[in-house]
């Protein structure tokens, strides 16, 4: 067990041996953190909040009462491995949520990046690889093997189905079920997952030169009521585009994927 000297660890909280607490961390009441557990500087957990298996918490992260973190997977093929799970920095992860560990057929490693929300009761599956700036709200649930790019939320008691790909900067709305692939910066609503349109608010708040916006307008077009098939829409964007944020869109649509898109209205 390592224990940063400058680090306060309350006495009724339990950290097992081979842990690793860096410096100024504060560990609340009854909390529970296992051998192989490395939480990095300035890390806080409130009370009753449990981390362990093989598990790295970044820099400044707060790990609220009553979360999980890096348990193993809900996934009936696991067998006992090894596997891990890694959370960026700064993330904030609310009461009663949880983040497993990975899997041996999915890659070994669940993975949160840095400055992500995760609300009251969210759940991170195994194996799912989650972006930058990610906000997960009350209840939502990110299935296994899912990747969720950078700048995405998803809105309260939503759902992400397993191996689903979200594009960066897309926006889920709240109580949908995503089945299908979202292109980055969609706007995803209904209960089913309706593709209706661009993340445009999100875009003007990251500063997206309005160049750019319209662009992915005429691009949102083009894919909903061009001619031809869908991905024949996409394959003609990707040659004729001089827009970034379009060539993100058709790199996504054209990559390989378990699962199909959604596709505009």
């Amino acid at each position: 067990m390592a224990i940063d000297a400058t680090a306060q660890v309350h006495p009724s909280a339990i950290v097992e041996e081979g842990a690793t607490i860096g410096a100024r961390c504060v560990i609340g009441p009854f909390c529970h953190i296992g051998a192989e557990v490395t939480l990095g500087a300035e890390v806080e957990l409130k009370s009753h909040a449990v981390v362990t298996g093989w598990t790295e918490i970044g820099d400044n992260s707060t790990v609220f009462s009553f979360a999980c973190v890096g348990e193993v997977p809900q996934d009936l093929k696991f067998a006992g491995e090894r596997t891990r799970l890694v959370v960026g920095k700064r993330a904030r992860i609310r009461e009663g949520a949880t983040l497993n560990t990975g899997t041996d057929g999915g890659g070994g490693v669940t993975r949160v990046g840095d400055d992500c929300l995760l609300m009251t009761g969210a759940h991170v599956g195994h194996d799912a690889q989650v972006g930058d700036r990610v906000i997960l709200a009350n209840q939502a649930a990110i299935a296994g093997h899912c990747v969720i790019g950078d700048d995405v939320i998803v809105g309260g008691l939503s759902g992400i189905h397993q191996f689903v790909r979200v594009g960066h900067g897309a926006i889920i709305g709240a109580v949908t079920m995503v089945t299908n692939d979202v292109m980055p910066h969609g706007l995803v609503q209904a209960p089913r997952g309706d593709l209706e349109g661009l993340n445009l608010v999100g875009l003007k708040r990251r500063g997206v030169d309005r160049a750019e916006i319209t662009a992915l307008r005429a691009a949102y077009q083009m894919l909903a009521q061009g001619d031809g098939a869908f991905m024949d829409r996409a394959r003609r964007l990707a040659a004729e585009t001089e827009s970034a944020h379009v060539r993100d869109i058709t790199d996504f649509i054209l990559a390989e994927s378990g699962r199909s898109f959604l596709t505009p209205k």
